[in-house]
């Protein structure tokens, strides 16, 4: 069904254009052209798969509902994008936001022990990367994926998250510490960081 998919939509434009005739052929092969990129970007969102997939869910039929929408059909891949990542704040802001509890990460006021952090994480392993901010409180985990791996502005993400930016400037320095200690509480040097 893939081939017979791709033979009939060659381009993005044509399967963009097949989708806004709701064509179900197209659905189905835009679904799946998304499927696997973009599960993992709400992987980095959500405490566990299950929100993941929750996330994906609620953004792919936010995505069919506005596909109409979408003039600039060779421009789906970063429209698509953007439609996961605010559904992942959405979902933060409804769900994980008003459980969180004061977090006694807030409470740290110690220096980063390393002076050149953004060139350690610029040249840190990805998976190393990833693995360590999944282990950040949520709001901490929000502000990191959203200003290093999508690369929103600070002032960006205080719009986004309604908050304000000294907060989100906050919050980041914060979570940069905790990366630097988790790193060396899972024993890693910084000479092990580099690719």
């Amino acid at each position: 069904m893939a081939l017979v998919g791709r033979k009939k939509y060659p381009t993005l434009r044509d399967l963009v254009l097949g989708c806004q005739r709701e064509e179900a052929q197209a659905q189905h092969a835009f679904y799946e052209r998304y499927k696997n990129r973009m599960l993992g970007v709400c992987v980095r969102y959500a405490r566990t798969v299950a929100e993941a997939e929750d996330i994906f869910q609620e953004a792919f039929i936010r995505i069919f509902q506005h596909i109409q929408e979408l003039n600039k059909p060779d421009s789906a891949d970063s429209w698509v994008k953007s439609i996961i990542v605010r559904t992942a704040i959405n979902y933060y802001n409804r769900t994980t936001r008003p459980q969180e509890r004061f977090d006694p990460y807030e409470e740290s006021t110690e220096e980063l022990v390393s002076d050149d952090y953004e060139s350690m994480v610029n040249q840190l392993n990805l998976n190393a990367l990833l693995a360590f901010i999944n282990q950040l409180p949520d709001q901490y985990r929000l502000v990191v994926n959203l200003y290093l791996i999508e690369d929103y502005t600070h002032a960006d993400i205080a719009m986004l998250l309604g908050i304000p930016e000294a907060t989100v400037r906050s919050q980041y320095s914060r979570a940069k510490h905790l990366l630097s200690k988790l790193s060396h509480q899972n024993g890693l040097k910084r000479h092990e960081f580099f690719g």
